[in-house]
């Protein structure tokens, strides 16, 4: 299973897009929301998450996904509960990802030392470790990095590609007349 992480002030794109994509792939994916259930992302989308950071159970994750959006990642990070099951997924064998400014909260756990990766632009300074690179979606190992809502759909391309094969990621690339 597949936990997205949901603060208040998200970024839509960067949640909903590597969502709908994972659950084509036939990814189970549970969006989970630091606080109440009913998540305001940004410019005004709520979006009504599967469960609550609570509820999860991160032992059972093979993967955690942390959209970008300032706000959510400002949630993220003040979050011990969601700090912890990122890193207990990592800890467990399980992929991390994040995307936008959320490669931030990864570095600051120091997963991003000496590992390449890609943010938002202007959120460098805060990827102490990572090794930066100018691309929209950069994988090393386990951890995944996108740069930004332009790049949601080859995040979450890249993300079924980890988790299901290159073929199944063609496959929903294809489904959605989408080319990479």
């Amino acid at each position: 299973m597949v936990a997205m992480l949901l603060g208040t002030g998200f970024e839509p794109l960067e949640a909903v897009a590597p969502c709908d994509i994972l659950r084509r792939g036939g990814v189970e994916v549970k969006l989970a929301a630091i606080g109440e259930k009913l998540v305001e992302a940004g410019h005004g989308v709520r979006v009504e998450a599967d469960c609550t950071l609570a509820e999860l159970d991160v032992k059972s994750l093979e993967m955690i996904i942390l959209p970008g959006g300032l706000g959510g990642v400002r949630a993220i990070g003040a979050s011990n509960a969601a700090l912890g099951a990122v890193r207990e997924v990592y800890d467990a064998g399980g992929f991390v990802a994040a995307i936008c400014a959320g490669p931030t909260v990864l570095a600051k756990l120091g997963l991003l030392e000496g590992r390449r990766a890609t943010c938002y632009p202007g959120c460098e300074d805060e990827m102490a470790g990572a090794v930066m690179q100018n691309a929209g979606v950069v994988r090393d190992g386990r951890i995944i990095t996108g740069r930004a809502a332009g790049a949601a759909a080859d995040f979450g391309l890249a993300l079924l590609a980890a988790l299901k094969g290159e073929d199944e990621a063609k496959r929903v690339a294809a489904e959605i007349v989408y080319e990479r």
